[in-house]
Order: C-alpha cells, then structure tokens, then sequence
C-alpha cells in the first residue's frame, strides 16, 4: 500500500479514537456535574428565607467588601460568645463543639454540610465581576508588597512564619484565596526586585500600574495565569455553589475541572448558584453600597436586636465565654495590622468590646446604622494607611480609580471573557436586590426617618397621574367657566 495512504488512513484512525475519547470524556463529566446538580437541588434548607434563623452564616465572597460588614455590623450586633471560633478558619473549625450563631468565613457552600441546614440562614455580598478580579490583583501585590522590607524572599517567608506561630492565630496568609495568592505573588515581587538589582536599574517603563512589568506581575499575565483561572475567574459561582478548591465535597475538584474543560456545563453550576441566591435571607451588592447597608441593618439587624432581646443574655455569660473565642481579637488584629508592626493589645480590644456589648441590648435600627457608618469611616482610614505604606515598596505603582481607566479594553473584555459565569450570576443578583429593596422600602415605617430619595420619587411617581387628571379638569372648568361668560356678555350687548 501506498505510504501515503497508509498516513492517512492512520490519521483518520487517530482523529476518530481522539474524538470518541474527547466525547467519552464529556459524557462522564457531563454525568457527574448532572448528578450533583440534581442532589445539591434537592437538599433540604430552611425554606423560610425571610426570618432569621438560629445560625446566621455570612458567605464572604472575597474582595466583595464583606470586611466592612464583618467589623462594623456583625462583631456589633453578636456578642463574642456567639461568635463561631476561628471563624475564617475552616480547617480548625467544628461547629458540632461549640453552641455559636455567627458564622463569617471565606468558606463556600460546602460549609453547609457541617452546619444545620434547617436553621440557618445565609447572607452575601455580590460585585461586578470586573471590578472584583481587579480588587483580588490589587489586594495580592498589596499584601505581598510588606515582606519587600526584608532582603529575600527565605528570610520573608521565615519571618510569616513566626509572627503567625507567636501568635496562635489566623493569618491572612491562612486564609482562602490568599494563602494561594499571596505567597505566589510574594514569590514574583521578589523574583522581579531581584531582577532590577541584577540590571541596576529601579525605573518603571509604564506609566500604568497595572503593566510595570519591571516592577510587578502585569495584569494581563495576572488574568491570563492558571492560578488565577482556578481561584478567582468566576469565584463567586464556584463559591456560592461550594465547589471552590477550599470545598468540603470531596467531587468539588472533579466537578470543577470538568466545568473548566467543558464551558456548558457551568450552566448547572450557574442554576445551583442562582438557586441559592434566591433562598437566602440578604444579598446585597458592593457597588450599591449605602442601600445595602441599609437593608441589611434592616433585614438582618433588626431580627438579631430582637433575638438577642428575647435571648436577654447577661454580662455574666459574656465574661465566662470571653476566654474560648479569643482568636478573634487575633484575627482582627492580623487583617488590621501590617505584617512587621505591633498589633493591638488584647486588654485595649476587650475594653472596647465590652462597651458594645453593653450596649447592644438597648440598639435600634437607626442606631445600628449610625454605629456602621462611624466604623466603616475608620476602618477605611485604617485600611487607607496601609495601602499606602504596602504600595510605597513597589513605587510608583499606585492603584486607584484613575489608574484603571489606563486598563486596555482587551484585557477588560478577557476578564469578562473568563467569567462569563459571575456575569450572569451578578445580573441575576442585582435582580434579587433592586426586587427586595422596592419590597423594603415599602414596608418601613416613614416616621422612623429611614425615608430617602427613593421613597420620595416613589411617592411622586405616584400621584404623578391623579395631578396631571386634576390639573387638567381645573384648565377644562376653567374654560368652560370663561367661554360661558363670554357668550353672556354679548347676549346683553
């Protein structure tokens, strides 16, 4: 036989084995994602998605803004007692140990496996895809940025080491997404600052941050890396669905990379992810940031008030419970400090927390949301400082609104490309939201002075119509009135 016929016949043989491989593949995962589709669908949850529940589990997609809700209204409505230990913490947390009802971690779905699913309600916090990857970037070189003040990346990593282990408590560094993120970017800002000094040379060749390759991973590589694929393109899915690489599921790795390899098949991830929203107790939205909070302050922090009311716990009970939750106050101290400063003495923190907690009894609504608004104010301050004392190591790259604009368009559009899934999942979100806030604001007393702009144009939407009937039938009467003068005047005449 002809050689050449024999190559081709050979390559035909090859191609048919390949594609019944390829569609062999796809039927298992198609098969498997099915499967847990179906199962997650049916699993029972509290059905009553309007009342607070026994637990209140605060799903914190990262980079969403959650950070504020956990200090500003969560740590000031649930006493510590209450707090689930080493809350972000999943590998040293077992809820079946202790009788706690906050739940704030960076846990996906899959925690609903270890908790009472009958009695609990979930809460989260969704963002704009875009801006979240571009936050999850920022946030990477920012924290990576403060071990820069030591000579190598050895003697950085050692130090991390040792100030987690002083400290017995969690670490951003121990925490889902950023103990991947993190050290894997420390790594690259080394890696690059050991590359300038080689060249003798530290001028950045960019003007835009977020493509000083000099100085630091550009984002386009950033967007494009399979770390970055895995961990943080279309997170929330993943995440609100449980199937993240931090899951408790043992198929959550299966089922994700199938979803990877085969792009339709996120639609049944999608559907679960969308199914969840719809039964959870508050979704609220980064970007609508002040009619978030004041949802949540009404949804959720009314119930809590009157939970805690009902429950009247005494300080007696606080006190005794103070000394099994202290990694908190750890864990604050660790998110609000830079790596190489001193944080906070305990006894500063627990004076503090014990003043809240005397007051928490007595809160209304409106005093809770006076009460965020003056945290939130100095959390970003707080947060403010350290960016700017993270970032001055990598100078002059500094991210701000500004510097986004400088992003290329093909980079936007690959970072909607990428996750196609979180798109749809954030439209459907904004859905839920603008729907139970029009709920919401119909429903508030207007006496208690939570009325805003809304409900003024809500009100003059309205009345628009009756005014416009009203206005018409004075100018007709009118009319009429001064036509019929008219016809009498000239009869006399």
């Amino acid at each position: 036989m002809d050689p050449t016929i024999k190559l081709i016949l050979l390559l035909i043989f090859f191609r048919i084995a390949c594609a019944s491989t390829i569609e062999k593949k796809f039927e298992h995962c198609e098969r498997v994602v099915k499967d847990w589709a179906l199962s997650s669908l049916h699993q029972g949850i509290n059905n009553d998605k309007h009342t607070l529940q026994d637990l209140l589990f605060f799903l914190h997609v990262p980079r969403t803004g959650g950070r504020s809700y956990y200090h500003c209204f969560l740590k000031k409505l649930y006493p510590s007692s209450q707090e689930c230990p080493r809350s972000y913490d999943k590998l040293r947390f077992d809820p079946s140990k202790t009788k706690c009802r906050l739940l704030a971690t960076h846990d996906d779905y899959s925690m609903m496996e270890k908790l009472p699913k009958e009695r609990t309600s979930v809460v989260t916090i969704v963002r704009n895809p875009v801006d979240r990857v571009l936050s999850s970037y920022e946030f990477s070189v920012e924290v990576a940025a403060r071990f820069l003040v030591h000579p190598d990346l050895a003697s950085a990593t050692k130090m991390s080491k040792r100030v987690r282990a002083k400290t017995n408590g969690v670490s951003t560094l121990d925490i889902w997404p950023w103990k991947y993120l993190v050290p894997w970017m420390r790594g690259d800002l080394f890696t690059r600052r050991d590359a300038r000094r080689q060249k003798g040379s530290s001028e950045a060749k960019s003007d835009s941050p977020y493509d000083m390759e000099d100085m630091l991973m550009p984002l386009k590589e950033f967007v494009d890396d399979p770390i970055v694929q895995d961990i943080v393109h279309n997170g929330a899915t993943f995440q609100i669905a449980g199937l993240t690489n931090n899951s408790y599921l043992a198929e959550a790795h299966e089922i994700r990379h199938c979803v990877q390899e085969h792009k339709s098949l996120g639609q049944h991830v999608l559907h679960v992810a969308k199914k969840r929203l719809d039964a959870m107790l508050y979704v609220g939205l980064t970007a609508e940031h002040k009619e978030s909070a004041m949802m949540f302050a009404n949804v959720v922090g009314a119930q809590v008030i009157s939970q805690l009311k009902d429950a009247n716990f005494s300080v007696d009970t606080l006190a005794d419970n103070q000394s099994g939750n202290i990694s908190s106050s750890h864990l604050d101290s660790e998110l609000e400090s830079n790596v190489d400063q001193n944080n906070s003495t305990l006894d500063e923190k627990a004076t503090v927390q014990d003043e809240s907690e005397a007051k928490r009894e007595n809160m209304t609504v409106a005093e809770l949301i006076e009460v965020y608004e003056g945290c939130i104010s100095s959390l970003l301050k707080t947060q403010s400082r350290r960016r700017f004392a993270s970032l001055k190591r990598i100078s002059p790259a500094n991210f701000s609104k500004e510097a986004r604009r400088s992003i290329s368009d093909e980079v936007l559009q690959q970072i909607r490309t990428l996750n196609h899934l979180d798109m749809e999942l954030f439209e459907y979100a904004q859905e839920i939201f603008t729907m139970r806030h029009v709920r919401l604001m119909g429903n508030i007393d207007m006496k208690d002075g939570s009325e805003g702009k809304f409900d003024r144009l809500h009100v003059f939407e309205l009345w628009k119509i009756p005014s416009l009937v009203m206005l018409f039938i004075l100018l007709l009467v009118l009319f009429v009135f001064a036509n019929a003068r008219r016809r009498v005047s000239k009869v006399k005449v």
